[in-house]
């Protein structure tokens, strides 16, 4: 709580070094204040003082935005990730609000839709590319190859060890690795330097004490929790091993309690796992390859009997937020996803959340969902919840020669067109390639055309009529609309503003287009001149 002696120690501060004054005697834009906090917390944190005014001397007006602090807190931590709390305190009987901005942590820079900010002056720009680069620094080389001296080849786990070589065997025949030397074969993948390992080494092939004593903090705790409630779990396991030999326990733990969903399909019923195999193994080596070892805590991963949640210490990489996660690729330790690539379990392109995003729409489930993320800490939730059957035989019949063509942004257009929503430019940028694979159709031109899913689909789900709605009337059809409403108006005559009402989902080009066709037929006539002009039935025979 801030202390009236406190809050005029700030009043008497000028404006730029970490206080923002604002008078906001009614509203203040929440965009604004996004990209404010934004801005303080890239300049080390600071606070937003609203309902005074920014000019010395200070005036106290007071403020009524944000009327409920509760709220607002949830919509910047739901927007920006971080908990920024907002005090409400009333000073000279006027009520003031002051938002806490914390800093940044180091190693990583606040965004908002994209955007680095910092202030310069009254504005708001953006970090230049050499502050992004010194604060991006800031926390050091990669951890996972950084050498333990104290530890040797004798410390690491051999069924461990011949498992790597193995799979890395496996992955490129052509190398042919001297199996009968694994030292030589540790050094060659940069997991052993002089004869000691490398933390990553030790991540992945370690004895049990050797990760106890040096990584402890290398370990994943299983938890399986039948309700919500709190409390101790149904079941927990500490896994504090070398990761290659337990990643399949692991899965083999969560399938244990992995049930099916069915659907039918005409005479046949297919069934679908709850926890699909393939995006769980992603998710946890996403865990295991991106966390921070510098951080004290565990990875968790929480099954329940619909969703599995994994929470992974550190945050984000540097310069990931969760709208870019499946379009950039930035590892926190190199030297353990590079050995995880040597192995197979990885691909170095970093695909992992993408591949977990096109399985999801294939399976008709939510969307991996990483919006409970902090800035120390990653959260992914995987919802096995099968959302829409009928979908799901849609996708099946598609193909698997045109769904192999897919991109990821392929499959999230037809999961934001399946929800009803709006499409981002790059989802438009894609309709070409879905309209050439049968799967989308488009309706209408220009700025007035809009795409849904293809018929076949609303059949599948015994909804025809909701593709028609979807598709819109026909172009007759609609002219047939503006010539019923002419002839019910005053004089047979309407301004355009009005008959764009009677076709919302038509642009006006697109109406104007159906009028002059209607005119070109001797059926409405256009009279008047400039914001008066009318357009006015001239027969009665609504055919068009």
């Amino acid at each position: 709580m801030t202390s009236l002696k406190q809050l005029e120690n700030y009043l008497a501060q000028p404006e730029g070094l970490n206080i923002e004054f604002k008078e906001a005697k009614n509203r203040y834009d929440f965009e604004k204040l996004k990209n404010y906090c934004v801005a303080l917390a890239n300049e080390g944190g600071g606070k937003i003082i609203l309902g005074v005014s920014d000019a010395r001397p200070r005036k106290i007006v007071g403020t009524h935005a944000y009327d409920e602090p509760g709220r607002t807190e949830a919509g910047l931590h739901r927007e920006l990730g971080y908990r920024i709390p907002l005090e409400e305190l009333s000073y000279q009987n006027k009520r003031l609000l002051i938002i806490h901005i914390p800093s940044r942590l180091p190693g990583a820079a606040w965004s908002h839709k994209g955007r680095f900010l910092k202030r310069e002056g009254d504005d708001l720009c953006d970090l230049t590319d050499a502050e992004l680069r010194q604060i991006f620094s800031e926390t050091g080389p990669d951890f996972t190859s950084e050498v333990l001296s104290s530890l040797s080849y004798a410390d690491l786990e051999q069924e461990a060890v011949h498992a790597f070589i193995e799979r890395w065997q496996k992955k490129n025949p052509s190398l042919r690795l001297d199996i009968a030397d694994p030292q030589q074969c540790l050094s060659d993948a940069d997991l052993l330097i002089d004869g000691h390992p490398t933390y990553a080494a030790l991540i992945l092939l370690g004895k049990p004490r050797s990760i106890d004593r040096h990584l402890s903090q290398a370990e994943m705790i299983f938890e399986y929790r039948s309700n919500e409630t709190a409390g101790p779990a149904a079941s927990r396991i500490e896994f504090r091993e070398p990761f290659l030999l337990f990643h399949d326990q692991l899965w083999a733990t969560i399938n244990l309690r992995n049930d099916k969903q069915s659907y039918q399909d005409d005479f046949f019923r297919y069934e679908i796992p709850t926890f699909d195999e393939f995006s769980i193994r992603e998710a946890i080596l996403n865990a295991i390859c991106h966390r921070d070892y510098r951080a004290g805590g565990s990875v968790f991963l929480r099954q329940y009997s619909r969703r599995l949640e994994i929470v992974s210490p550190g945050g984000f990489p540097m310069g990931i937020t969760p709208e870019n996660i499946a379009d950039q690729q930035n590892p926190r330790n190199r030297r353990l996803a590079e050995a995880l690539n040597k192995c197979g379990l990885i691909e170095r392109s970093g695909q992992g959340v993408n591949l977990m995003i096109e399985q999801a729409v294939r399976q008709t489930k939510p969307l991996p969902d990483f919006s409970a993320s902090l800035g120390h800490e990653v959260s992914l939730i995987l919802n096995g919840v099968v959302q829409n059957p009928a979908f799901l035989r849609y996708i099946d019949r598609l193909g698997e020669d045109a769904l192999s063509s897919f991109q990821t942004i392929d499959f999230l257009t037809l999961d934001s067109l399946a929800r009803e929503q709006a499409l981002t430019d790059a989802m438009k940028s894609r309709i070409p390639k879905l309209l050439e694979a049968g799967a989308v159709e488009s309706q209408g031109r220009g700025k007035g055309q809009h795409h849904f899913l293809s018929r076949p689909l609303y059949e599948e789900m015994g909804k025809p009529g909701v593709h028609t709605r979807r598709k819109g009337l026909d172009h007759e059809t609609n002219k047939a609309l503006l010539l019923q409403h002419l002839s019910s108006c005053r004089d047979h005559c309407a301004p355009i503003r009005e008959l764009e009402q009677v076709l919302p989902a038509q642009s006006r080009s697109a109406i104007l287009r159906m009028l002059k066709e209607l005119q070109e037929r001797g059926k409405v006539q256009l009279i008047g001149k400039g914001p008066a002009q009318k357009w006015q039935l001239i027969k009665q025979d609504l055919t068009p």
